[in-house]
């Protein structure tokens, strides 16, 4: 029992969200379509509370057995509760309280957790340029190819490498844009995407036929 529920509920979910998409959303399957979406969007806030608990009780775990790193981890959970204490709080106890401007919630999103993320993205870029310096080098013809195009790319993207590409004749930037983003990479990101889409619907199709079983902690 404990296995066959989970199976039967994941095939009926799942065929009601695939037929639905040849009925209308009057319809009955489409009812009942949109009442799943709304149990998934329930289902996913419950989710992310779990995941809150998760981190917490990882992190606490961490700080009692003073783990390597476990400062850190002191960090983490003082940011979850300051983030979370002040946002549930009711705003009839203190204007500073709820998600609107001026609040607890507001100031730390603006004044350090923004901060944080340009600092990590803008970190991110040094690795990216590291790793571009190890792959794009011109050990063969296609290798030249991808090192010529992506250092064109690049000063495109920056705007003293536009002025410097306006110079040459023949307007380099606008046939950059149309027959190297446009043609060439779209067609590859197109190839990616379709690859993904094969692979989800494959998993979907596994789960939904009870042959995949990891959501159930199976292999």
């Amino acid at each position: 029992m404990r296995t066959s529920l989970p199976i039967a509920v994941a095939f009926i979910s799942g065929l009601v969200l695939v037929v639905a998409f040849f009925f209308r959303d009057d319809s009955l399957i489409g009812s009942l379509r949109q009442e799943f979406i709304v149990w998934l969007t329930i289902i996913g806030g419950f989710t992310l509370l779990l995941g809150v608990v998760s981190i917490v009780r990882v992190s606490w775990t961490a700080v009692k057995r003073r783990k390597e790193g476990w400062f850190y981890k002191i960090l983490t959970l003082l940011g979850v509760f300051a983030m979370a204490i002040p946002a549930v709080l009711p705003v009839s106890w203190s204007p500073l309280f709820g998600r609107s401007d001026g609040t607890i919630y507001d100031w730390l999103f603006n004044y350090m957790q923004s901060p944080m993320m340009s600092t990590m993205f803008a970190t991110l870029a040094f690795y990216i340029a590291s790793a571009a310096h190890r792959a794009f080098r011109a050990r063969s013809a296609e290798a030249t190819i991808l090192l010529i195009t992506a250092c064109a790319i690049m000063l495109w993207r920056i705007p003293m490498g536009e002025a410097m590409l306006n110079m040459i004749p023949g307007d380099l930037p606008s046939w950059l844009n149309t027959y190297v983003m446009g043609g060439a990479n779209m067609a590859v990101q197109r190839g990616i995407i379709i690859g993904a889409a094969l692979g989800a619907a494959s998993m979907s199709l596994r789960i939904i036929l009870g042959i995949e079983r990891m959501y159930m902690g199976k292999g």
